[in-house]
């Protein structure tokens, strides 16, 4: 046994790993798979995992970044991130039998946008240039929309100040870089609207306050889950501002035990898109450089869940149907 941490103790934060939009989303495609047979198409990543893509080939999922890709009249899948109005429209044209596992808070925002560019409002989507989301929300605007990723680009918007401007928020961003942003926003355009951190989604806001209040009694941090997940990646931004060294990780054999020497206490947590095997294998990783005394902090309890889409609760209740052709 390694020895490097010892003893160093270990603690899980709570919660941690896979919300309900992801969990809806992965159930899809596993339904899907099981009505329909293999294959069964997903335009884009149906979640920002590689490990859980990576899972659904093997059993017959097709991942494809183009709607040409696809088959005429296949099944498809859209991600939990959700797809412009274009790419639809495209499905549309080639008879392809589309499943939408856009996640709900998700959709809620791109509803909001369309409603605010509706009333004749410029849109400002707070995000990350070229994220799926982001991407899919800017597809659903018809109007002026502009991107801004930072506080900085909020100074920086080249706008009449009597714009009449409305933003709305990509759900896995930072709660505290997304107020300074907003911050930026009234100041400059006192007649802005929207609608202040609401579209952060719950799961992305409890995993922020889990790693705040970890990081309080850790002097390390690993966050578990693939490098273009946003909430992921912010989960170690969290870690960072609170003064805690943190590092993302893939999974277990990206730890580096050099950055473990000297640590008395080591946090660990994941982003919504991680499964817990993954979470479980990195436990175990350090267990052996020689952690222990693992233990899993109290957290606020999530009871969400979302119904699964329309289009594949009625698909299913046709094939179970008796007398009707599967």
């Amino acid at each position: 046994m390694d020895m490097r941490v010892a003893p160093a103790e270990l603690l899980l934060a709570q919660p941690r790993g896979f919300c309900a939009g992801v969990v809806r989303a992965i159930d899809v495609v596993e339904q899907a798979l099981a009505l329909f047979g293999a294959p069964v198409y997903v335009f884009h990543e149906i979640v920002h995992n590689g490990h859980v893509v990576q899972g659904l080939q093997c059993r017959g999922a097709v991942f494809v970044d183009q709607i040409d890709q696809i088959p005429p009249r296949s099944v498809t899948i859209f991600s939990a991130h959700g797809v412009a109005r274009s790419v639809v429209d495209e499905a549309r044209s080639r008879q392809l039998r589309v499943i939408d596992a856009t996640c709900p808070l998700v959709a809620k925002v791109q509803l909001q946008a369309q409603r605010y560019a509706q009333a004749g409002r410029t849109v400002l989507v707070i995000g990350h240039p070229g994220h799926d989301e982001v991407v899919a929300t800017l597809g659903r605007i018809d109007g002026p929309a502009h991107v801004v990723p930072s506080a900085e680009a909020a100074r920086q918007l080249d706008l009449p100040a009597d714009t009449p401007l409305a933003y709305v928020t990509q759900t896995t961003l930072s709660v505290d870089d997304t107020r300074g942003i907003i911050a930026v926003l009234v100041a400059r355009f006192p007649g802005i609207q929207g609608p202040a951190l609401a579209d952060i989604c719950y799961a992305t806001q409890n995993r922020q306050t889990a790693v705040r209040i970890m990081a309080q009694r850790v002097d390390r941090l690993l966050v578990v889950g693939s490098r273009n997940s946003s909430n992921a990646c912010r989960l170690r931004e969290v870690g960072e501002q609170q003064g805690v060294p943190s590092w993302l990780v893939e999974d277990a054999s990206e730890i580096d035990p050099d950055w473990l020497l000297g640590a008395r206490c080591i946090g660990v947590t994941a982003g919504a898109s991680t499964p817990e095997c993954l979470v479980q294998g990195v436990c175990d990783r350090l267990r052996g450089l020689g952690a222990r005394h693992v233990r899993q902090l109290p957290g606020k309890p999530e009871t969400v869940s979302f119904r699964l889409p329309t289009d594949l609760t009625d698909a299913r209740a046709h094939l179970d149907a008796p007398g009707l052709p599967a």
